[in-house]
């Protein structure tokens, strides 16, 4: 008798370990599963956020109407109609026309486009001063220099005080205000250098004659002239370490337009970006796409090399820092005269947007 109590507590204690043993399994796969319900509810939810933009993107003014960009060619300014000629927009549901413009500044702060592309050291300062325009990216570094003789009379800016310095874009505009920074950068005062408009063409020729004793010309055009040993650079924003990681060029966008059509706008710098990273690791073929549109001419080759010399994965960070740097020398030597900081006037015209662009 105490044999078979002994037998009976022993299978009822077996029977206790196997019903344990199972629960515990059951649990141990309901952590396993666990983790699989989290990742489909966070793909639902993703899907829903994309379709509400989606549903909100459709209410904007500028849904199913062509984005209208300012573009008269060029290498450096080439990124919104790479994109359009390359699908990159239609990639993002959005159409575009591209509109010869006189005026790149007129055309953004009224309306007439809704993006263009241009030197920062043109499109600061009327941001700035009320024309309706806000910067969400840029499009590479580089892309001008100032230019002397190659000879042993001047090599520095220190060398041209009480001498001329030619603008091919006139008093006032981009080729001034980079002069400016030049000059500043090296602590030589504005007032101890002349400043002429001169004709891009005769530049070389104005120089030559001593019209003028140096000159900001694009390291395009001014490639053929060092090569043949007439000029040589003495100051650079493509090259020098001061200024060789700015942005020389900005994405701008009608300020109205950006406000009214945001997920628009999302969209279009997305686009940006995507384009640069593309130029970066396509050069050849990016550019070959300028010429087959009649965008670029000349030399193919030669674009090429200027291609290359550009960095075009310029980041927020760079941007952003590159602005505020050139919003302090503006107003240190007069160019802005706002009483607003830096700061707060960069917080008017830069208005990145929340996604993280990840160069490729």
């Amino acid at each position: 008798m105490n044999k078979l109590i002994k037998v009976i507590a022993v299978i009822m204690a077996c029977l206790f370990m196997f019903t344990a043993c199972k629960t515990t399994v059951n649990n141990d796969k309901k952590d396993e599963t666990a983790p699989t319900e989290t990742t489909t509810d966070k793909t639902e939810e993703t899907s829903t956020d994309a379709e509400s933009e989606d549903e909100a993107w459709k209410k904007e003014p500028a849904y199913g109407k062509a984005i209208k960009i300012g573009y008269n060619g060029g290498l450096c300014t080439g990124g919104p109609g790479l994109a359009s000629a390359l699908g990159m927009f239609k990639d993002e549901g959005i159409e575009t026309e591209i509109v010869n413009v006189q005026s790149k500044v007129d055309a953004i702060g009224t309306g007439k486009v809704d993006l263009t592309c241009d030197h920062i050291a043109t499109m600061l300062v009327p941001a700035v001063n009320g024309v309706d325009m806000e910067f969400k990216a840029a499009a590479q570094t580089g892309c001008k220099s100032l230019y002397v003789l190659d000879n042993d009379e001047i090599n520095s800016t220190a060398d041209l005080k009480g001498k001329a310095i030619g603008l091919p874009d006139g008093i006032g505009n981009s080729d001034h205000n980079i002069a400016l920074r030049f000059l500043n950068h090296d602590d030589i005062a504005p007032q101890d250098v002349k400043f002429l408009p001169v004709e891009g063409s005769a530049s070389i020729l104005a120089l030559e004659n001593g019209e003028i004793q140096a000159v900001v010309l694009s390291d395009q055009f001014a490639e053929k002239f060092v090569n043949d040993g007439k000029i040589k650079m003495i100051r650079s924003l493509t090259y020098d370490d001061d200024f060789k990681l700015e942005p020389c060029c900005v994405y701008a966008f009608n300020k109205t337009f950006a406000k009214e059509n945001p997920i628009t706008a999302k969209k279009i710098t997305k686009v940006l970006f995507r384009v640069s990273d593309y130029i970066q690791n396509n050069i050849e073929e990016a550019t070959q796409t300028l010429f087959d549109n009649n965008w670029a001419s000349g030399d193919f080759d030669q674009a090429v090399r200027m291609m290359k010399s550009y960095n075009w994965q310029v980041t927020n960070e760079m941007t952003s820092t590159a602005l505020k740097n050139i919003l302090d020398d503006y107003k240190e030597f007069g160019v802005i005269t706002s009483d607003k900081s830096s700061d707060e006037l960069l917080s008017e015209v830069w208005h990145e947007e929340d996604f993280k662009h990840e160069i490729k």
